[in-house]
């Protein structure tokens, strides 16, 4: 990845965004249903774009809210809506629009107590926290965000009963109803003023940020932490989750200082990103220069991106942990120190997520359960309790509370930020230093991403791969152990390819938003290894995918 020249430093006041201009075009664009550019289009997280480009605007809220309510109906989900939303530009004439049409449906929503933004993972708990119990009247919810993207981007989530991302079965019905309510130039959307909306009977007002952080005890050894005297610092990112860590500190007597906890849809105080882009990425150096800058001022520091579903953790002596190595520790922690979660408890990993995981899991006697990229694959594993924890090397994770009960079905920054504090309390070492004692013990682990270009037909070629196609014996001097498109853990395909051999492996997927794969890999011999596994790898897919 080419690295930009403005990587790591204050945003220059040509990069922000025109927030006017968004909000404009988001009521002025009208979208061609005809060009698969302008249709509503389901990813991992969501439908995410911009105004700017057309992609995100009215009429794509409109067709995706209408066709929530006939999926509701369909399903028979009749219980509350619970709707959250984060700090980007977009998200609050989303919210608007999307109040309008729900209302005008007779659903019945839960908003913010007082017009706060509300976190991914507020919604998430406030869901299972409904429906716990109950065999009918269940609850599901819409998160309006497109995560850490840049600031003129929108993004809209459903999250179903499960309460976590929605499967595929649901993102594409969704997709399609949606896509045929904007060929029909929105016949059949039903919508009322938003004053009325506001006003009218089935609008609530529900109290997310007590409700989430007076429960934070029950997950996190909220005790050890206050004992400890530890000094936290968090930079908010002026994100949905921002106004939650004052409530925190004060209901459970923590030392924290919070910085940029003021909503600001320019995100002026971002540093830039690695490609020249604002992005509220707490897992990137650059992106997270600022807290880095302060490192020696506390014992740990802490950011979660916009919505709170992704974490940062920043130490003294190793600076920001990288994803998997905090994931690796979280693993080896939680598994040694939640005496209640049952022995037939599972470790969720994707397969792009470090081998480290798989290592800490073998030692700890725990089985791993591997899945394709996207915290969808794991909304059932935690529900149903066969799944203590999960995690993805974007810096996502969740896990189980105390007494082993589901917490959250989608990614939960906070927690994960705060776990980082319980386990320097508890074990008197920082996540650094205990990531170095796996490492010294298990292997030291290499790990990279790359891209390559790749046009649409490429593209498609390598997310319909079969493994078949693929007869090389060797991968960087080792023998090939194994050749898939399947993740072992629940056999979905992984819309790529996953070769293995004794001490590294590779992924090679297709971007769903850019002209380009990626591969992912990993080397538990050095970083030369590291270096061969990528360049062979991408020599194996680009002679598979040719021209396209």
């Amino acid at each position: 990845m080419k690295i930009s020249s403005f990587a790591g430093k204050p945003a220059e006041p040509w990069m922000l965004a025109s927030i006017p201009g968004l909000v404009a075009a988001y009521y002025t664009g009208i979208p061609d249903a005809e060009n698969p550019e302008e249709r509503v289009v389901f990813g991992t997280s969501g439908h995410r774009g911009t105004s700017l480009k057309n992609t995100f605007n009215e009429w794509h809220i409109l067709a995706i809210c209408q066709a929530i309510c006939l999926f509701r109906a369909e399903q028979k989900t009749d219980g509350p809506l619970f709707m959250g939303m984060d700090t980007h530009a977009l998200s609050v004439p989303a919210f608007a629009t999307a109040m309008e049409v729900l209302a005008a449906n007779g659903v019945q929503v839960m908003i913010s107590q007082d017009d706060e933004f509300t976190p991914t993972p507020a919604v998430s708990h406030a869901i299972l926290t409904y429906n716990k119990g109950r065999s009918s009247g269940f609850a599901d919810g819409i998160i309006i965000t497109p995560s850490h993207n840049p600031p003129d981007d929108g993004g809209f989530k459903y999250n179903p009963p499960s309460g976590g991302p929605a499967p595929g079965s649901a993102t594409t019905w969704i997709e399609n109803k949606a896509n045929e309510i904007l060929r029909a130039k929105l016949k059949g959307v039903k919508r009322i003023p938003l004053a009325e909306a506001l006003q009218t009977s089935s609008t609530h007002r529900y109290d997310y940020l007590n409700t989430y952080v007076n429960d934070l005890n029950n997950i996190i050894d909220m005790a050890a932490i206050a004992h400890s005297g530890l000094k936290i610092g968090v930079d908010a990112l002026g994100g949905a989750g921002m106004h939650y860590w004052e409530p925190i500190a004060e209901r459970y007597g923590l030392n924290v200082n919070v910085f940029n906890k003021t909503a600001d849809p320019t995100f002026a105080f971002m540093p830039v990103d690695w490609d020249g882009q604002i992005r509220m990425d707490p897992s990137s150096e650059y992106a997270m220069q600022n807290l880095i800058g302060l490192k020696d001022q506390f014992d740990i520091s802490v950011a979660c991106d916009t919505d709170y579903d992704r974490h940062g953790i920043v130490t003294r002596k190793a600076g920001l942990i990288p994803p998997n190595h905090y994931l690796s520790v979280m693993v080896d922690y939680l598994f040694q120190h939640r005496p209640q979660w049952l022995a037939k408890f599972m470790v969720g990993k994707t397969v792009v997520s470090s081998q480290m995981i798989d290592r800490v899991s073998a030692r700890l006697a725990r089985k791993v359960y591997e899945v394709p990229v996207g915290f969808k694959w794991y909304a059932d594993g935690l529900l149903d309790g066969s799944l203590g924890f999960c995690g993805e090397e974007s810096a996502g994770a969740s896990f189980a509370r105390m007494n082993g009960e589901v917490w959250t079905t989608d990614k939960d920054g906070m927690i994960a930020a705060l776990l980082s504090a319980e386990i320097m309390a508890v074990t008197k070492q920082d996540p650094g230093a205990l990531y170095d004692g796996l490492s010294s013990a298990l292997g030291t682990s290499h790990y990279d991403r790359i891209e390559a270009v790749a046009t649409t037909a490429q593209k498609q070629l390598l997310g319909k791969i079969s493994a078949d196609q693929f007869d090389q014996k060797q991968l960087a001097g080792e023998h090939i152990t194994s050749t898939i498109t399947n993740a072992p853990g629940n056999g979905a395909s992984i819309g790529g390819l996953k070769v293995s051999t004794q001490n590294g492996w590779f992924v090679a997927r297709p971007s769903g938003t850019e002209e380009i794969y990626k591969i992912y890999a990993e080397s538990f011999e050095s970083e030369a290894h590291l270096k061969l596994i990528l360049v062979e790898a991408q020599g194996m897919v680009d002679a598979r995918i040719g021209d396209g």
